[in-house]
Parts: structure tokens; C-alpha cells; sequence
């Protein structure tokens, strides 16, 4: 049977019935190419159908496998899950390939069959930085394939229980005519591994670049076919780094990992809060401490914000490990409700130690380390801050209160300033400081 052609954009992977020279749907020149598709069956066989009576009469699944590393068990959901398929994505250099590395040896230590294939280095360079890392002995199995059809046959010959790629865009499959790393290639390959870890039993790891803009490179439908994706994030000139899920089928989504980059690889951090805290200095204008919730677990950190005269005309708005468009409503917040204005300063903010928030509960904490940055006062450096701010400037609580208070009191701080909670919260020793609104939180810091 004749193949169907169509043509596919390489910058967003949209699918186009004809080629024309500008794609309709990211808007790109000159990247529509040709792709065959696969023939239809002759005859569609039907397949098995289930209830779930028979799901809860059938085998029971394996248990999940720990891998004996705190942090990268958290974000598993509690461990590994046969079958299942896992992107790895982040900035090239910050720890990807450390992190899976340790990962295989002590996956390999728990009794797990490993297989490392790589596609960027070989087989001697992974060896030495196993070295270098003390995980040289480790029962690992290495190979050095970037011909996905050697890498699936050896998979079905070895039958491993983990499988690492690193990375999918160096994997290339000889039915589909284009380079390696281009978007027909990435989908295709990780459809084939995806495939094979649920017809084999096997976990497949599969490592991912990501864009300038921050996001996994290649077609979006590949975050789609798998069953986790977790980001690998931080600055490499800090020694933070941070393991997020964005997605996982068998576990809380938006749980965070903590390591700490040594000499000797990825150390887990068991208590981030007081970790991000270390670095604090004297208390200055514009600091303020956040009391956040990442995933299941809570977590301090400081907010910085600095405040200048700007050259007329030329205003900056610069922001570190926050939205920038946040950042904006909460300027305008305060000029329309509080009646502090920023126009003509430039307004600088920084979430210390490479961490980034994204939950609104920071409102408060952001908005508090401005007006302490503008008026140059200091906030008490024992008092933590959350809270939503609406475009009323009316303080929202936000969620898991009482778990945000209980880790500033284990933190040894004695108060929080927070919104109006609708009942009253389980005592935790802390004074606090319920608001209502935006307007009062900065009349009473004004007022000292």
C-alpha cells in the first residue's frame, strides 16, 4: 500500500497536507519537510478489552524500586515503576547525565539490571567520570549506540529492568528521513522506547535537551507519551540544583528534589529551608523570608528586591526565579491600593539560592520586599510572609497553612504575616499577624 505524504514543521512539528513555504501554526519560514506516514493495516484485528473486575482479579503490578536517594525518590512518587517512561529535561552542563549516572549505580546496587547507553560520549568517558565520581565498581552496564534499531536490540536482548538514553536527541531511526535531533526524529524515537517499556517491563530514562526559552526540545507530543517528565534546573554558577516534576502519572506533580553540586557529584539536601536560608547576612531593605509549598513539602526562602533612581526614560524591570508579568500586577497593586508608586525607579528582584516559584502565594512576600526596599527599612528578620494579593489588593489565604507555619517555628522564626485565615489555625507558637488587605500590611511596616 502507497504511503500517505504530508509535511511536517521542524521548528513546532505541526502537521501540514501540502507544503507551502511559512508554517500556519508557529510561523516559521522554510521548514516544512516532507514525512512519510506508516501504511494503514489491511485488516484491524480487535483488541482485548478489560473490565476493571478483571484489573483487580489480575497479577498485581511489581512494586515500585527505591533508589535509596531521598530527594530523587520524592519526585518519583516513592520510587521507580516498572514499565514506565521518563523525560529528563534541562540546561546543557547543569548535572543531567551526574544525576542519572549516581541514579544507575544505586538503582544497580539495589539489585536492578542497568543499562547506560549513551549517544553524546563513550563508553571510556562515562567510565571516567563514574571514576571520578567513586562509582566505578558499580554493576552497571554501559553502551555506546546512537542507532536506535542496535540500542532496542540489545534492550531486547539484555532485557534490563532500567534503561538510560542520554540523550534522545542524539538516537536516529533509519525509516525516517531526516537528521538526528530534528522533531520527526525525537517523536519517532521516543515512540519506540515508550513502546518498548511497556511491552517489556522495562523503565526507560530518557534524557532531553531543552530550548533557549526554558522548554524540552522537540515535538511537545513526546511529553505527552510519557509517564513523568521532570525538569533539571538551577543556575550553574550556584551550587543548587533543582529536580522538579512537571508531570508523573504515578505520583504529586510539582514536587521538588534538592541537590547540592560537589566535587564528588549530586549531594541530596534533606533540609532545603534551612539550606536557602544559610546565606542570609544582616538584615537589609528588601529582604523578606517566603514560607512556600513546593509539591508536598514546605519550604523557606528569601526574596530580595532592590530598588534605584533609573535614567529618565529608560525604567528596568529585572526579575530572578519569578514571572516577570507578577511582577508587574504587584507594582500596579501598590501604586493603585497602597499608594506607593514606582514610576521613574528601577525595581531589581531576586529568589535567592537559584530556586523558582511560581505559586501566587508569594504575592505578599514580593510586594512586602519592595515597599521595605523603597522605604529602606527592614522587616524583622524573624517574621515570614505568604499570601495571594487580588486586584482589589485584599490578602486570599492560600493552602497548607498550617504545614507553611509549623517549618518557620522548626526554623526558629517567631512571627508571620499572612492574610485573614477563616478559622483559626492549630497554635504553632508564632505570632501572627493576619491582614486584610495589602493597604494595612504597609501602613503598619510604615508605621514601624
Amino acid at each position: 500500500m502507497a504511503r500517505d505524504l504530508s509535511y511536517l514543521c521542524t521548528a513546532c512539528g505541526a502537521r501540514h497536507p501540502k507544503w507551502s513555504g511559512r508554517c500556519d501554526a508557529c510561523g516559521e519560514w522554510n521548514t516544512l519537510v516532507e514525512e512519510a506516514g506508516t501504511p494503514g493495516p489491511r485488516s484491524a484485528p480487535k483488541g482485548r478489552i478489560l473490565t476493571l473486575t478483571d484489573l483487580a482479579t489480575a497479577e498485581s503490578p511489581p512494586p515500585r524500586t527505591e533508589a535509596g536517594v531521598a530527594e530523587l525518590d520524592r519526585v518519583l512518587g516513592g520510587g521507580l515503576v516498572p514499565a514506565s517512561a521518563i523525560l529528563v529535561g534541562g540546561d546543557p552542563g547543569i548535572g543531567k547525565s551526574t544525576l542519572l549516572l549516581q541514579a544507575a549505580a544505586r538503582f544497580a546496587r539495589n539489585g536492578l539490571k542497568v543499562i547506560y547507553v549513551t549517544g553524546e560520549e563513550s563508553a571510556a568517558q562515562v567510565r571516567m567520570r563514574a571514576r571520578r565520581l567513586g562509582l566505578s565498581e558499580s554493576p552497571v552496564h554501559l553502551a555506546a549506540h546512537t542507532a536506535l534499531r542496535d540500542v532496542l536490540a540489545t534492550l531486547e536482548a539484555e532485557a534490563p529492568q532500567l534503561a538510560i538514553i542520554d540523550s534522545i536527541q542524539t538516537m536516529w531511526l533509519d525509516t525516517v528521513e531526516s537528521a538526528p535531533g530534528s522533531v520527526s526524529q525525537v517523536r519517532a524515537c521516543a515512540h519506540e522506547l515508550t513502546a518498548l517499556a511497556k511491552r517489556r517491563g522495562i523503565a526507560v530514562v530518557m534524557v532531553g535537551h531543552v530550548t533557549k526559552e526554558g522548554a524540552l526540545a522537540g515535538p511537545r507530543v513526546v511529553e505527552h507519551m510519557v509517564d513523568t517528565v521532570l525538569y533539571f534546573e538551577g543556575d550553574r554558577g550556584h551550587q543548587f540544583r533543582i529536580l522538579r516534576a512537571v508531570k508523573n502519572r504515578f505520583g504529586p506533580a510539582d514536587e521538588i528534589g534538592v541537590f547540592e553540586m560537589t566535587g564528588r557529584g549530586l549531594v541530596e539536601v534533606r533540609n532545603p529551608s534551612a539550606l536557602f536560608l544559610a546565606e542570609r547576612g544582616t538584615p537589609a531593605p528588601g529582604s523578606v523570608v517566603f514560607a512556600g509549598i513546593e509539591g508536598t513539602r514546605p519550604i523557606l526562602c528569601e526574596i530580595q528586591a532592590l530598588v534605584a533612581p533609573a535614567a529618565p526614560g529608560q525604567t528596568r524591570r529585572s526579575v530572578v526565579g519569578w514571572d516577570g508579568g507578577r511582577l508587574a500586577m504587584i507594582l500596579a497593586v501598590l501604586d493603585a491600593r497602597a499608594g506607593l508608586s514606582f514610576a521613574g525607579l528601577d525595581v531589581y528582584l531576586n529568589v535567592a539560592g537559584g530556586l523558582r516559584i511560581t505559586e501566587p502565594a508569594a504575592d505578599l512576600a514580593v510586594a512586602m520586599a519592595l515597599v521595605s526596599a523603597q522605604s529602606q527599612r527592614a522587616l524583622d528578620p524573624q517574621t515570614v510572609l505568604f499570601g495571594e494579593i487580588s486586584l482589589s489588593g485584599a490578602l486570599r489565604p492560600v493552602a497548607q497553612t498550617e504545614n507553611r507555619l509549623k517549618e518557620a517555628q522548626k526554623l526558629g522564626f517567631t512571627s508571620a504575616i499572612l492574610p485573614v485565615l477563616p478559622r483559626r489555625a492549630a497554635k504553632t507558637g508564632l505570632d501572627l499577624r493576619e491582614m486584610p488587605d495589602l493597604a494595612s500590611a504597609v501602613q503598619r511596616h510604615l508605621r514601624g
